[in-house]
């Protein structure tokens, strides 16, 4: 098959219409995440949230400035974990799976946010998901009261 300058052009123009539709199908529910530039694992549960669909952008914080910040936030001290993400008003502490809080955003309860205390071993960025030790989503009320959000058993 001979590639026609004429063919070549109609190819150009229909990739080039298309470019904008593909560019907005990209954009997911955009959260930002305060953490330390040195931790793997932070740094595997943005890349899981991404190919999920999530807009992501970070920022660097360090020990006693991090920890002040999730705490002025409303995020209980036993709660706490590597990381923290804000979204649409909520807080998202720790490994909590992209699923979690796509229905957080959802269903829009009167919260803080969620939370996966700790770094349970097969949570979302913390090693394979088929070896992960049983663990909880926290939903945090404004409170600071807790509850069961999601469960997960143990692989």
């Amino acid at each position: 098959m001979t590639l026609t300058r004429r063919a070549m052009m109609a190819c150009t123009a229909s990739f080039a219409a298309s470019v904008p539709v593909m560019g907005t199908a990209q954009g997911g529910p955009a959260i930002h995440v305060l953490k330390d530039p040195n931790c793997g694992c932070c740094t595997a549960w943005i890349g899981i949230l991404r190919d999920d669909g999530f807009t992501v952008t970070t920022e660097r914080s360090y020990g006693t400035l991090l920890i002040r910040h999730k705490l002025d936030n409303g995020i209980p001290q036993k709660m706490t974990s590597c990381h923290t993400g804000e979204i649409e008003g909520y807080m998202i502490e720790g490994h909590v799976p992209a699923a979690d809080i796509r229905r957080l955003l959802a269903e829009r309860p009167d919260a803080v946010g969620l939370a996966v205390p700790g770094m349970p071993y097969g949570s979302p960025g913390m090693g394979p998901e088929d070896r992960r030790e049983a663990y909880d989503v926290f939903l945090i009320r404004k409170d600071g009261s807790t509850e069961v959000f999601a469960s997960y058993e143990a692989a």
